[in-house]
């Protein structure tokens, strides 16, 4: 069993998943807060590598990456990065990340130092499971997962491909766009969370748009994980994050806590 499926093992637990972007607004506080939200309740943090066309990413995440690149950041910076802070926490690391960097860098070679610098798996949004065979293969030889989107526009055979290929859960975009903290989720999100179900064996994790512990709760009602990006990328900003990154990150545990409750009627 993998690190980031042993998550999904525990009997009555939602799984939280944050977003933080390697590099931003420096490298000292990347070391600082992944940490700091693994203590606080956080079961697996994704590491975005800063790329020049994140085209998934909303505002937020965009301004973090240009800042995060004039800065200096690199893919070879973030597996030194996630070699440290491999040394600090046991929750699993997965790298998000664009093809294109993984392409330059070589796949194999990719894919061969983030195994040993700690990383679990990645996420690549713009690899479509049709053209990701070979990354799969190679992924699979260095222990990593390789984990697929989909989308509420996902076609039913897509739903299909995507539930016979990705590795250690389904990332589920919660609405057509691209990430960014919103003030509600969409009426549907509840159908498409349970039409994947019906095809996939994967928990399922959604994310894009999740920022308040209602909105956490809600989503864990449905799904087995959440993922919370943009919102963490604002609350980093400005002096002694700390503070606030813990009492947000609390809350949203607490949050996927209560509902595991509420659903067992205790």
């Amino acid at each position: 069993m993998s690190a980031i499926k042993d998550i999904f093992a525990k009997t009555g637990h939602k799984a939280l998943i944050t977003y933080l972007t390697v590099g931003y607004p420096n490298v000292e506080t990347t070391l600082e807060i992944v940490p700091l939200m693994a203590s606080s309740g956080c079961d697996l943090v994704e590491l975005g590598i800063p790329f020049s066309d994140p085209l998934a990413d909303g505002t937020t995440i965009q301004r973090a990456s240009y800042h995060a690149l004039r800065q200096g950041v690199t893919p070879e910076l973030c597996l030194g990065v996630a070699q440290k802070l491999r040394a600090q926490v046991d929750i699993p690391l997965v790298f998000m990340t664009y093809f294109n960097p993984v392409h330059r860098y070589g796949l194999d070679a990719f894919c061969r130092d983030c195994s040993q610098a700690g990383i679990s798996g990645l996420i690549v949004p713009d690899l479509p499971p049709e053209e990701g065979a070979e990354l799969e293969d190679i992924s699979q030889r260095h222990g990593l997962d390789l984990i697929y989107l989909l989308a509420p526009t996902s076609t039913d055979e897509r739903i299909n491909v995507v539930a016979a290929r990705s590795r250690g859960f389904i990332y589920l975009v919660s609405l057509t766009g691209v990430t960014g903290a919103r003030d509600r989720l969409p009426q549907e999100l509840e159908s498409f969370v349970s039409k994947v179900r019906q095809r996939a064996r994967q928990p399922l994790c959604v994310g894009f748009g999740i920022s308040t512990p209602d909105e956490a709760r809600r989503v864990a009602k449905v799904a087995d994980g959440v993922i919370v990006g943009s919102r963490l990328i604002q609350l980093i900003e400005g002096e002694n994050p700390a503070p606030r990154v813990r009492s947000f990150v609390q809350g949203l545990r607490d949050a996927l806590s209560d509902q595991v409750k509420d659903s067992d009627g205790t």
